[in-house]
């Protein structure tokens, strides 16, 4: 007989050595009552639907970040100048070595490397059926470049006026597009692990990639001449909309599938049997 770890709030651990506790939706949570006025769909179809909501809600949240910056904060007192200065004082200090480094930065936040690292992520959790954990690393890049592309569509803004060392459109600077794209992916796959992964080592490790990829991309994007700092703040912000987005399909989507299979044994082992009865009660009704 298996022996059942519990964790530190006394769930039993699943036995499924591929299960991701950050994917399962909180009894009674946003992502369950979704599911629920859905009741009756497919989960894919849950999750396509959670997905399409939280993208117009990120498309708005990320022009209007793009009107603060732009319309407000870039006119009050020297900010401006400063977001400008910044990328001039790091422009300055240009050497053959830093430009090969920056190039790195911009590879590790942009294509084709990330698509690619996603699609292999995605290939290699499909073919062991895991579903939920595939679409959450395909459509964290997914949701993250649609968000970049409509905010800098609506709102755009010039590239700093230094010396580019990318030939890309010049009114694309807000937000930072890369910067965006790594943190939706790097940070993601951190939270995927460190859900999994009891281990500190695993742990510590997971997070020091997390962090220091994206502030390198951040820097290395600022460093060729691409977006001011304003710019890479907004491009964190619409990297952490993105993975919020996944986590809220994903969860719904996860209830939908639990709602369809309720005499899966996984689902009796990641609830208490009291909130389990209670979870499928609601979800009949």
């Amino acid at each position: 007989m298996e022996a059942r770890a519990r964790f530190t709030n006394g769930d039993v651990e699943p036995r499924n050595r591929w299960a991701v506790p950050l994917l399962d939706a909180r009894l009674g949570g946003p992502a369950e009552r979704f599911a629920v006025r859905l009741r009756g769909h497919r989960p894919a179809a849950v999750f396509v639907a959670a997905i399409l909501a939280g993208l117009v809600v990120l498309f708005l949240i990320g022009i209007a970040l793009g009107i603060l910056v732009i319309d407000v904060l870039l006119h009050a007192g020297g900010l401006a100048r400063t977001d400008e200065s910044v990328v001039g004082t790091i422009v300055a200090e240009r050497t053959p070595f830093l430009t090969d480094a920056s190039e790195v930065g911009s590879a590790l936040g942009g294509a084709p490397f990330l698509p690619i690292l996603v699609a292999t992520i995605a290939l290699v959790c499909a073919l062991l059926r895991k579903w939920r954990i595939a679409a959450f690393a395909v459509f964290a890049l997914a949701v993250e470049s649609a968000t970049y592309r409509v905010t800098s569509l609506a709102v755009p803004r010039e590239r700093p006026d230094v010396t580019r060392l990318d030939d890309l459109p010049a009114n694309d600077s807000f937000p930072s597009g890369h910067t965006a794209a790594s943190v939706a992916v790097y940070v993601g796959l951190a939270l995927l692990v460190t859900s999994r992964f009891r281990n500190r080592g695993v742990r510590l490790l997971a997070w020091a990639v997390a962090i220091l990829v994206p502030v390198f991309v951040g820097f290395a994007r600022m460093y060729r001449g691409m977006h001011h700092p304003l710019d890479v703040a907004g491009g964190v912000l619409i990297g952490l909309g993105a993975l919020l987005v996944l986590l809220f399909a994903c969860r719904a989507a996860g209830v939908a599938h639990e709602a369809r299979s309720p005499q899966r044994e996984p689902v009796a082992m990641r609830y208490p049997r009291h909130a389990t009865r209670r979870r499928f009660k609601w979800l009949r009704t």
